[in-house]
């Protein structure tokens, strides 16, 4: 499943009002793939965050707990609802320098963190009725006043949960010319988290699908030698596409090589 919302600022030091939210709720299923959008403008009591108690709503969709190691997540569709509980059984883990995540040779970036330790129980209901679930979640938050690049032209990203214990944050920020810039961060089955030196990972397509009338990269072969990971990430429902006002690919992969695992692939920009 996937829970995201967005808040853009429509200019330099607005007031509320030139707030405007977004937020996206999906499932993938073997049978398909479900999503639904939402919009709010700002100080319209519509969308909202507090840190204490912690909650971030849009509507009805809710993200909300004592703090977000302890949360219950909801949202729902024309063909899909969930309400599921995060219970996190790690730290935070801060991406890039110090939560410092640069994106670009010319140095754009972002403040990053996650919270990659999240089990999850609940019910996901469906249009044949209701299924209690467990499983794992990743909560990424980031936020930036930079854009990237005038050529970069979009990104892939994946978070993995290996069998081993150990976790991977990857992304590549594609470039025209035809270049990336990889970053990312591995973190030990301890529970820390090492950034990465742009280059060390490295993401190749080896396989594309035909989804909403383009060609999408779906498996991938990641390759983090200084950590012996050399693995396969394919998804395990190529149509995960989210046909939103800005369209783009995520959806779960399985993992196979020196790392097997699961995790969550994330493509914008084809």
């Amino acid at each position: 499943i996937q829970w995201t919302l967005f808040r853009n600022a429509l200019e330099p030091g607005g007031a509320a009002t030139d707030q405007a939210w977004m937020a996206h709720a999906a499932v993938s299923t073997p049978e398909g793939h479900h999503y639904a959008e939402r919009f709010a403008r700002g100080a319209s009591d519509q969308a909202g965050v507090q840190a204490e108690p912690f909650e971030a709503f849009i509507d009805e969709w809710q993200m909300a707990g004592p703090d977000l190691n302890d949360l219950r997540l909801t949202a729902q569709g024309s063909r899909f609802h969930y309400d599921l509980k995060l219970d996190a059984n790690g730290p935070f883990v801060l991406q890039g320098e110090n939560g410092f995540s640069v994106k670009s040779e010319t140095g754009q970036a972002s403040h990053y963190y996650s919270q990659p330790f999240y089990s999850v129980t609940g019910t996901i209901t469906l249009e044949d009725g209701p299924l209690e679930v467990t499983g794992r979640a990743w909560l990424d938050r980031e936020w930036s006043s930079q854009p990237l690049t005038a050529t970069q032209t979009g990104w892939d990203w994946v978070s993995l949960h290996f069998d081993s214990g150990e976790k991977l944050m990857g992304y590549r920020l594609r470039d025209e010319d035809g270049s990336a810039y990889t970053v990312g961060t591995w973190i030990t089955a301890e529970q820390q988290g090492i950034p990465l030196e742009p280059g060390q990972l490295t993401m190749t397509a080896r396989a594309w699908s035909e989804v909403a009338g383009r060609r999408v990269p779906t498996t991938w072969d990641i390759a983090l030698p200084d950590y012996g990971v050399t693995i396969s990430s394919a998804a395990l429902y190529p149509e995960s596409w989210m046909g939103t006002l800005v369209p783009y690919w995520e959806g779960p992969v399985a993992v196979t090589g020196s790392h097997p695992g699961i995790g969550y692939l994330e493509m914008s920009g084809y």
